[in-house]
């Protein structure tokens, strides 16, 4: 209703909400035309028009393509290897054992440690392992060497270490290697993956020795690296940083036979990882990338200019101060004395050899050897054969030589294989099977003595065929090729007379020299011709040695030993012992003491063929030359009251010695031995009889016969025994 006619205005509101309407019916805001009912749509709006070069637009899309594929491929497949990664971390975690300690020692085979006769060790066999130790236990500068050298971000990454991967991968392409040739950028979580190798155990069906085993774990392929990640994470998750870093530094091997930081040490210093100064630390630490090249055994300058090295990365992170580091630098570690020296390690080799397998060469166990070496005695067999060398053989020379120097009931003192001592090498002490020459005569003579024959009694020295079954006729002659006729026993043994030898030999049989001899310790097949006096037979000089220890201590046989005790180490009850080497009676005391007389005329005697051996001060010393056919072998075995020492000369070939014989530089260094052995010992006698001299024309005998002579009373069975002839000569002097 309006008073006025007059309509009321739309609300505003409503004129805005009908508007679009109106727009949209009309096309116009006037609505002048059609009114407000029209019904047409608006017009479509027209995209713009794309510009650009529409093969550009092709490859842009082409490239938007292919990045989605590789995109979608590359986080699948990286969720694919990250789900691998942790499947693979936690089933090595589930592997590890929950003590640590149970990882400190993985060694398959154990280690012998050696000890001489007063208790101070010389020498390790296997792999030495100075027991488990834990980080927080060791020197404080092992621990910062350790980490400043091979890992500084050790105690902040989880196992790996990007940046060192990419900084190792950078060194390599610029010293021209492959990007994984040469430095892995290995942290320390991933080397201790290496040294477990993975959790797996040493496998006899799998790998044919433990080096092959060493071999497998440190294979450094992409492959091993790649399968290292997971078992690293699962270490990192497993273990504190301390225990990762002590299963480390119980594992590393670090040359000269030592596995672990406390075993090399001990090995190199004589001293426990927690007694380590910073420059021994940094020496150990050096050996890791190494170990063989960097000992210090093999070259100590080398390892000083490693440790400095190491020192130089200490103090950069702040681990050393600069007082601390030029003190370290300006006093380099160096070597305890047993480190130091090779003494001994021929000694130490036979008796790793000679000892039981299941306690030396296998062991499993760490074991501890007492041995009977004398390291005194060890020097001065070694100190005399250097010297007789430079000074007496000419300057390129390959002959060889070798010592025993022993005691009379069979305890080995000394030893030296050859002139060079390398490790496991060819001792030609012990393993030397040669011609022993005129050295084996005295077992001739012995059993002459042991029949009831006195020095003085006389024997031929005249040409002699002797004819062999099967063989023919056999003459042997004399080194100077001379006859000197009758002479007494003690002047043929003295002259090295081959004929009077073979008369002797064949009088008191072939068989029962060949026993005797036996039985004084000479194992290998001897002779069974007439030759066996002349010492056509091989010995090693350790039997011959031992043979005549048998001599000096009266007539009984002896088995050389060169230990004492075997014991498990830290266990005080041993699990074998020797006490002595001594063995059943061979000839009478008498006999020996008879024997030892002559044999001293070897020395003494104006025309003994050993007479450079001879013994300052009046000590007294008996012995016997033996020089091989066409002096192959040149031999000097003899004793005095407190030792017996045998020395041999030769080449490794075989072939002949020039100028050599065993009365000229064999006894040489014999002599030169002994001088050296009993520096400042009391003067003791030989155990001998002296003989009486006979009130003789030295006539020869007409009742009983001298041995082997060809005449005698009627019917003398003696000169019977010699017959036949067979070609050649066998030994000499």
């Amino acid at each position: 209703m309006a008073s006025n006619g007059t309509r009321r205005p739309p609300l505003v509101a409503d004129r805005r909400a009908s508007a679009p309407r109106s727009q949209a019916g009309n096309g116009s805001g006037g609505g002048s035309r059609g009114g407000s009912g029209g019904g047409r749509r608006p017009p479509r709006r027209t995209p713009p028009k794309r510009s650009g070069n529409p093969v550009l637009r092709f490859v842009g899309g082409i490239f938007r393509l292919v990045f989605r594929i590789l995109w979608g491929f590359f986080w699948r497949v990286s969720l694919m290897a990250a789900l691998v990664m942790a499947a693979a971390t936690f089933y090595f975690y589930t592997t590890l054992p929950g003590n640590v300690t149970d990882l400190l020692d993985g060694r398959a085979r154990g280690s012998v440690t050696m000890a001489d006769a007063d208790g101070a060790v010389f020498a390790w066999r296997g792999e030495s392992f100075g027991g488990s130790t834990l980080a927080g236990d060791v020197s404080e500068h092992l621990r910062h060497a350790v980490v400043a050298s091979e890992d500084r971000r050790f105690y902040w990454h989880f196992g790996v270490s990007p940046r060192g991967i990419a900084g190792a991968i950078a060194s390599n392409i610029a010293s021209g290697r492959g990007a994984f040739r040469g430095a892995g950028g290995s942290t320390i979580t991933q080397q201790v993956a290496k040294l477990l190798c993975l959790g797996r155990e040493f496998d006899p069906e799998v790998w044919q020795n433990e080096a092959a085993y060493e071999a497998d774990c440190r294979e450094g392929t992409i492959w091993r690296k790649i399968q290292e990640l997971p078992y690293a994470f699962a270490l990192e998750l497993h273990y504190s940083k301390d225990e990762i870093l002590s299963i480390y530094l119980n594992r590393a091997f670090l040359g000269a036979s030592s596995r672990g930081f406390e075993a090399a040490s001990e090995r190199y210093f004589g001293i426990s990882a927690r007694e380590l100064n910073a420059q021994q630390a940094a020496m150990l630490a050096g050996l890791l990338p190494a170990p063989s090249y960097y000992a210090p055994t093999r070259n100590l300058q080398r390892a000083q200019e490693r440790a400095a090295v190491v020192l130089g990365l200490m103090h950069d992170q702040g681990y050393l101060s600069d007082a601390e580091y030029q003190q370290a630098r300006a006093n380099p570690a160096t070597l305890h004395e047993a480190a130091d020296s090779t003494t001994g390690g021929y000694f130490a080799d036979w008796v790793m050899q000679s000892g039981p397998a299941y306690l030396t060469r296998e062991t499993t166990e760490d074991v501890m050897i007492q041995t009977t070496l004398d390291q005194r005695i060890q020097r001065a067999a070694e100190e005399a054969v250097r010297q007789v060398f430079a000074d007496r053989v000419r300057e390129g020379s390959e002959a060889e030589a070798a010592v025993v120097v022993m005691s009379a009931d069979g305890a080995v003192r000394g030893m030296v294989g050859g002139r060079h001592y390398v490790t496991g090498g060819f001792n030609r002490a012990t393993q030397a099977q040669r011609q022993t020459g005129s050295a084996f005569k005295p077992f001739v003579y012995a059993l002459a003595m042991e029949d009831g024959y006195q020095p003085f009694d006389l024997v031929e020295d005249s040409p002699l065929t002797i004819n062999v079954p099967g063989s023919g006729p056999w003459t042997p002659r004399n080194y100077t090729n001379d006859f000197l006729g009758y002479m007494t026993l003690a002047e043929a043994l003295a002259r090295s007379q081959n004929i009077p030898a073979v008369r002797i030999s064949e009088a008191m049989g072939r068989e029962r020299v060949r026993q005797a001899a036996n039985a004084f310790g000479l194992h290998s097949e001897l002779a069974e011709g007439p030759s066996l006096a002349l010492g056509s037979s091989e010995a090693t000089l350790l039997d011959m040695t031992a043979a005549f220890a048998g001599i000096l201590n009266g007539g009984s046989s002896v088995r050389p030993y060169g230990f004492t005790s075997l014991s498990l180490a830290g266990e005080r009850t041993p699990l074998m012992t020797i006490g002595s080497g001594i063995g059943e009676r061979v000839i009478s005391a008498e006999a020996s003491e008879r024997l030892i007389w002559m044999m001293t005329q070897v020395i003494d005697a104006p025309y003994g063929t050993g007479r450079r051996a001879r013994l300052p001060d009046g000590r007294q010393a008996a012995g016997k030359t033996g020089t091989t056919t066409s002096a192959r072998d040149a031999w000097f075995v003899g004793f005095t009251a407190d030792y017996v020492v045998g020395v041999w000369m030769g080449n490794d070939d075989n072939s002949p010695l020039t100028g050599v014989s065993g009365g000229g530089l064999p006894a040489e260094i014999w002599r030169e031995v002994m001088v050296r052995v009993h520096e400042g010992m009391p003067l003791h006698p030989l155990p001998m009889i002296v003989p009486s001299q006979p009130n003789t024309d030295l006539q020869p005998p007409t009742t009983r016969g001298a041995p082997g002579s060809t005449q005698g009373a009627p019917g003398d069975s003696l000169g019977d025994a010699v017959m036949g002839i067979l070609n050649g000569l066998l030994g000499g002097r």
